[in-house]
Parts: structure tokens; C-alpha cells; sequence
């Protein structure tokens, strides 16, 4: 038996691939359980994307491999995205990295930047794949807290109290997931004026901005940002094109450039077909996300229907993809909240412990939720 490798040791199996199992294992014992746990869009893209995807699939020379640093339409699209959204200036040439979703991205910056014992500033909560890739590439990390008395936002004179000279990156994520906490321009102005005092490369991960927020907004709308910041976008939630992978990194040339190095030793490019089609829905107008808002919240509605009857506590000021609350008092922690509500009415909503000890007393509710399921669990629960 050839041991697996000790890095794997730092990682554990997913939690949602744990509960998924059990949640297969209920229903096939006839219990029909909502899942209202994962943030999964079970929408399509636009009828364009897909017909641009059906028609250069057809064509004979798209089948080939392509360039590491994507597509010239595809990166021109994405610049003229930021431009006309975020009124953002970007050079396709050199500071668009398109990347086979976002995901892959946070391990690409990490293996770029992070040499064995650097530092990571990782919030808490936050997505567990920060702290994971930290891990797997042999980084030190330092977690910082989000909490609801600051707004769910850094504390920096708490940050500071630690030994930030070995730091390399800091993590930030705004919109945030799990806790729907948007970010002001003056909130980036903090976090750029952070960055640049203590030499610390901030990474933002900003894939929900198009998701219940009527003004997207971007780190690099802060004049400085490109000094010291990197922001990685995605096609998946706010194109309905989770399964596509297709993200993309922007930023400083001379930070672009590593995460290229990395990039062209890990994959072979992106089918060409897909990136066509990703040019096309990021050209989608503006009543496509209109659109998307109005349905989003409608769900949300529901979800706080969901949230009241179970006596949970939340705040109206959230954006993105999720609904996050906090659970009565009672309750050991919120997997002892989520395996009750899953117990008692066959409902699955995520507890947010997953997402690090500040998500101890809270939970999340996905509106990528179907709303008759969302109505369902209302009637169960009511």
C-alpha cells in the first residue's frame, strides 16, 4: 500500500460530501428531504450562451488546445465587464487571466506566492477552501475574525496585535459568503491602505457582486488597489454557470504573471467553445440581471419566512447568494440547529460551524433553492 501524502492529513473529507450521504441515504428510506444547504444555481444560462456554445461546437477547428492565458475575445470581454459594471480599467493583454472557475485560482495564487511557512490571514468564518489550500501548500495560517458586532468586517487594530511580518496574502471576500456582509468603496479603502502598511498581498474573491446587489462593486475601484490587490471573479453565480468553469483573475501584470507560471504547468487551456459562449453571457444585458435580482428576491423572502418561524435572528443588509441568521439560544451550536430542523422536518439547511468557530451560533439558508421548495419547507415548519 503506497501511504497517501502527509499534506492530505491537514485537509479533511468536504462536510457537504458527508452530508450528502446521509441526505441519499434518508431518501432512499423514503424521507423527502429539502436540501436548502448548498448554493448550486439550478437555473440556465442565457439562451445566447448556450447557443453560442451549440454553434462553435460544430465547428471543426474548435476542438484543439488552447492558449494558457485564455482566449483574446474572452479576455477583451471580461475587461469591457469590469468597465462597464465596475468602471474599472483593465488591460486584456496583461491583467485578465481567465481560469477554469475561481476555485482553481485560490490554489493557483497560493502555489505563486506561498513558500512553506509564509503566512495566510484567513477569516473566520469564511470559505473553507482558503484554509485548505493554505494547508496543502504548506502555509502558516492565522485566522482573523468576523464578527456581527464589527459588521462582519476585519478588525485591524485586533489584526495587528499578531506578527504580520511572515504574512504574504490575506484572504477577503466581499460580498461575503456565508454572512452576506457587502463591502463600501471605503470598506476596499481600508483594506488596500492594509495592505499596502504591512506589505500584504489582498486577495478578494468576489464572485456573488451581481447577486441581490443593485451596485456591484469591485477592490480595484480603489485607485491604489493594483499596488497590492488581486480579485478573482466567476461566471457561476451570476450566469448560472456553475458547472462551466469559468472565472477569472485580475489584477497588476506583475502579479498576474506568477499565477500564469503556475496556470501553464497545471492545465492545457480552456475548450474553445466555452469561451466563446462565457464572451457572450459576460455581454448580457442589463435586464439579465434584473431579471435574476427579482428572482432572488422572491426566494429570499421566502427564506426569511423560513428564518422567522424558527425564531432566528437576521439582518436585513445582506447581498449575495445566501441568507445567514442567527439561531435561538437553546442550542449547543448550529449542528446541533441543523441536524434538529433536518430531524424533525426532513429540511437541510447548512450550519455555519463549517465555516469556521465564529459561525458557532448561525446558520445559512441557499436561494439557489427551488421556491416550491423553499414554500414546502415553509408549510413543514409552519
Amino acid at each position: 500500500m503506497i501511504e497517501p501524502a502527509l499534506r492530505l492529513s491537514t485537509v479533511k473529507e468536504y462536510y457537504f460530501s458527508k452530508k450528502l450521504k446521509e441526505i441519499d441515504q434518508m431518501r432512499a428510506s423514503g424521507i423527502n428531504v429539502l436540501n436548502l444547504g448548498i448554493g448550486n444555481p439550478d437555473l440556465p444560462p442565457s439562451e445566447e450562451t448556450i447557443d453560442t456554445l451549440k454553434l462553435t461546437s460544430s465547428e471543426q477547428g474548435n476542438h484543439g488546445y488552447q492558449s494558457y492565458n485564455g482566449n483574446k475575445s474572452l479576455r477583451q470581454a471580461f475587461a469591457d465587464w469590469y468597465q462597464r459594471h465596475f468602471n474599472v480599467v483593465l488591460d486584456s493583454e496583461s491583467e485578465v487571466l481567465p481560469l477554469i472557475g475561481s476555485k482553481e485560482g485560490i490554489m493557483h495564487i497560493s502555489m505563486a506566492f506561498l513558500n512553506p511557512g509564509d503566512g495566510v490571514l484567513v477569516p473566520n468564518p469564511s470559505y473553507p477552501a482558503y484554509r485548505a489550500v493554505a494547508n496543502l501548500v504548506g502555509a502558516e495560517v492565522t485566522d482573523y475574525n468576523l464578527t456581527e458586532e464589527n459588521g462582519w468586517f476585519p478588525d485591524f487594530d485586533e489584526i495587528e496585535q499578531h506578527d504580520l511580518s511572515g504574512i504574504k496574502i490575506m484572504w477577503v471576500n466581499y460580498p461575503n459568503m456565508p454572512t452576506g456582509k457587502p463591502a463600501s468603496i471605503e470598506d476596499f479603502q481600508k483594506l488596500v491602505n492594509f495592505g499596502l502598511k504591512h506589505n500584504i498581498l489582498i486577495c478578494n474573491d468576489n464572485p456573488y457582486s451581481f447577486i441581490l446587489n443593485k451596485y456591484p462593486k469591485s477592490i480595484f475601484q480603489v485607485p491604489a488597489a493594483k499596488d497590492i490587490a488581486l480579485e478573482l471573479n466567476s461566471l457561476s453565480k451570476s450566469h448560472n454557470m456553475a458547472g462551466w468553469r469559468v472565472g477569472v483573475l485580475v489584477g497588476n501584470t506583475n502579479y498576474i504573471k506568477p499565477v500564469l507560471t503556475v496556470k501553464s504547468n497545471v492545465d492545457s487551456g480552456m475548450f474553445l467553445p466555452l469561451q466563446l459562449a462565457a464572451a457572450k453571457a459576460l455581454n448580457s444585458p442589463s435586464d439579465w440581471y434584473d431579471n435574476l435580482y427579482t428572482l432572488y428576491e422572491k426566494r429570499r423572502l421566502q427564506a426569511l419566512d423560513i428564518l422567522k418561524k424558527l425564531n432566528c435572528t437576521y439582518s436585513e443588509n445582506q447581498s449575495g447568494m445566501f441568507v445567514w441568521a442567527k439561531i435561538p439560544d437553546g442550542y449547543n451550536d448550529s449542528y446541533d440547529f441543523a441536524d434538529k430542523i433536518l430531524s424533525d422536518f426532513a429540511v437541510f439547511i447548512t450550519p455555519g460551524m463549517i465555516f469556521g468557530s465564529n459561525g458557532k451560533k448561525y446558520i445559512r439558508i441557499s436561494l439557489a433553492s427551488k421556491e416550491k421548495d423553499l414554500m414546502e419547507a415553509n408549510e413543514r415548519i409552519k
